[in-house]
């Protein structure tokens, strides 16, 4: 059975954390540490997809030269990820956290069709942040955003235990912005500090709806909520990493791809910025 939850957090009854093994040399995953912390604070369960990437059977180019060695390469990887699961699993026990596991050997895109489709049966998806190195893990964090409904937290590396005692809210005036802040409500009201920042020149800010109107709306759901209009500074991404720090923030909550996919892969945008380097945790809602 999961602990008792804070008062706050008890707003998140259940938690999906996804992972994908694509191959042999995988490196431990920050977003299986904190999806158990997160889940043990809030006294919610916890829901691990721990799925391989299957190479053999569904490609039929692959197929046509496979003399044996992709299936037992497919065979190493599913073992892989049921290390992973009863692992997990053995740690949410030890932790008094109420956890089930799947374990899925799936042809790509079905393992990132699969956690989407998961996704939207628990309040949020924990998803591990790094350098992207392949379309399997863009996909998976975009099409979760996209597909789900429900919001995600991106874990960079560094950060395998949930901490949200300092919380910053990037704010822009958006409709992304305003549903990422009522997405994170519980995680607000249980923080100690919360800061919404906005970045931009003065007519930027003048032109949006601005943080200090979108505060009241936090503070009436208890919320310990300032405010902060921020000047750019080399770039809006680089601009948050920089008050991240000196607002010690655990978290940034922010509405996720305001411009569309197709825009922010040709042209960059702040969501792909923080994404490939960012010092706390993302929360994201679209």
């Amino acid at each position: 059975m999961s602990h008792p939850a804070s008062s706050a957090l008890a707003g998140l009854r259940d938690i999906l954390v996804g992972i994908a093994v694509e191959n042999e040399s995988e490196t431990a995953s920050s977003a299986v540490g904190y999806g158990l912390t997160l889940a043990k604070a809030a006294g919610a369960h916890l829901t691990l997809q721990s799925a391989s990437w299957r190479l053999s059977g569904d490609d039929r180019w692959i197929s046509g030269f496979d003399d044996g060695s992709v299936a037992e390469i497919d065979h190493r990887l599913d073992a892989l990820a049921r290390a992973i699961a009863d692992r997990t699993a053995g740690d949410a026990l030890m932790a008094g956290v109420a956890c089930t596991t799947e374990t899925p050997s799936l042809p790509y895109p079905a393992v990132i069709r699969r956690l989407a489709e998961q996704a939207r049966l628990h309040d949020l998806t924990v998803l591990d942040a790094e350098i992207w190195t392949c379309d399997l893990d863009r996909e998976a964090l975009e099409s979760t955003l996209f597909q789900s409904g429900r919001p995600v937290i991106a874990v960079p590396p560094g950060h395998a235990a949930f901490a949200g005692r300092r919380i910053i809210v990037a704010w822009d005036g958006s409709a992304q912005a305003a549903r990422a802040a009522n997405d994170a409500m519980p995680l607000l009201r249980a923080a100690d500090a919360v800061e919404i920042v906005s970045v931009g020149n003065a007519a930027e800010i003048r032109d949006s709806v601005p943080g200090a109107e979108f505060a009241p709306h936090l503070a009436r759901h208890g919320v310990n909520v300032i405010v902060n209009h921020l000047p750019v500074s080399g770039s809006i991404g680089d601009t948050l990493r920089s008050q991240a720090g000196l607002f010690r923030a655990d978290m940034i909550v922010m509405g996720a791809y305001r411009h569309s996919r197709a825009r922010q892969f040709f042209f960059g945008g702040v969501t792909r910025s923080l994404l490939r380097s960012c010092p706390v945790p993302l929360f994201l809602s679209r």
